[in-house]
């Protein structure tokens, strides 16, 4: 559920910034993503879930066909006619808000008519931390338009939307597990989302009913999909399909793993293999969370960081440092999460445990000279609407 206050607060900003109370609030959550890393652009498996975290957006229709955002994080209002929306009109962080709304012109919904917009953008998803606060934003900028504008998309074509509007407004390359996850989200539940097909299921995860937590850690190195690692490593993900002659890597299963390593390069054989091993592992974990129990994920969670800082090479030293202390303290499994280079980790502890856990990080940090993280409990939560 959305913090009172933080909808509260995009209500009296929008008021003192748009002169006049909002016609309402919508709301979307960040995500975690349990397992299932770099796997989505290959039209693979994962499986996050949404977060106790929000992104609320305070939106008023317009008697006129402009759209103005403002945001809690920027000074300024950004202003564009909704007739001037295309891709190389857009930049910088409104690009998110506005790209989600000449994406859902791209894919079918009708704009030509429809009233203009104002609105405001406040957040407590901690940027840069691989929650996916871009998609939190997208996310209930999509179902505030849906609204507002009568579109009836569905939550899928929604989760397309948010996508395209990251894919082409912002120029980050990621697939659709972070608005899949932000808009299909149910409470205490993952969705297990198959990349290829968009077919997704929510699978319940019993971390409340287990006496369980899930911490995140925050290593506070900020990471950004749109340059960089992320897209070198898709690259090498095209390159690596290209040489097996597959569609994606989906196509590829353990046991082409070895003919894999006789026909790549090793840098490229190595990045394939994540990709591969993690399809299996966020199957393998859906299965044992049905069969045994969420205690039973742990060793999963360690092979899929293993294969991320040894296979993918996305990992850097304080996320390694933040999974090892947590393991050493007694957590049940722990990985990093989101695209890597930076961002944070998770930790799956017993609820007992939790403090112990992060302290021993806090120290394990200061220890090492590294800035200091920030630790916090997130809940497997409910995804975007109408607050």
């Amino acid at each position: 559920m959305t913090r009172p206050e933080l909808a509260t607060t995009a209500a009296e900003a929008f008021a003192r910034i748009h002169d006049g109370a909002p016609d309402g609030l919508w709301s979307s959550p960040g995500r975690v993503n349990l397992i299932g890393e770099h796997t989505d652009y290959n039209e693979g498996f994962v499986f996050p879930f949404a977060i106790d975290r929000h992104t609320v957006v305070a939106a008023r229709l317009r008697d006129d066909r402009f759209v103005r955002v403002s945001s809690g994080l920027r000074e300024g209002v950004e202003e564009i006619a909704i007739d001037e929306l295309a891709p190389d009109a857009l930049g910088g962080w409104s690009a998110y808000a506005l790209g989600v709304i000449w994406a859902a012109g791209e894919l079918g919904a009708d704009l030509s008519e429809v009233r203009g917009l104002d609105l405001h953008i406040e957040s407590d998803v901690p940027l840069g931390a691989g929650l996916s606060s871009s998609a939190a934003l997208e996310g209930a900028v999509a179902v505030a338009i849906d609204e507002l504008w009568g579109l009836g998309l569905d939550r899928r074509t929604l989760a397309r939307v948010g996508r395209l509007a990251e894919n082409e407004a912002v120029g980050a390359p990621t697939g659709i597990m972070d608005q899949s996850a932000v808009l299909l989200g149910q409470r205490d539940s993952g969705v297990l989302l198959d990349c290829r097909s968009l077919e997704s299921r929510i699978v319940p995860l019993a971390f409340e009913a287990q006496g369980l937590a899930l911490l995140v850690i925050d290593t506070r190195v900020e990471h950004s999909h749109a340059s960089g690692g992320y897209t070198e490593r898709r690259a090498s993900c095209e390159k690596g399909a290209a040489g097996l002659g597959v569609a994606s890597l989906r196509d590829v299963t353990v046991g082409d793993l070895e003919r894999a390593e006789r026909v790549l390069d090793d840098e490229t054989f190595r990045r394939v293999r994540h990709i591969v091993t993690e399809n299996a592992r966020v199957l393998a974990v859906v299965a044992a969370l049905g069969d045994s129990g969420p205690r039973s994920i742990g060793l999963l969670l360690a092979e899929s960081h293993a294969s991320m800082r040894d296979d993918f090479e996305i990992s850097v030293p304080e996320l390694d440092l933040a999974v090892s202390t947590a393991v050493a303290a007694g957590a049940i499994g722990s990985r990093m999460t989101g695209g890597g280079f930076g961002g944070a980790a998770i930790a799956l502890v017993e609820r007992g445990d939790l403090a112990k856990v992060s302290r021993s990080i806090h120290e394990a940090f200061a220890a090492a000279g590294f800035a200091e993280p920030a630790t916090f409990e997130v809940l497997p939560s409910q995804g975007a609407g109408r607050v």
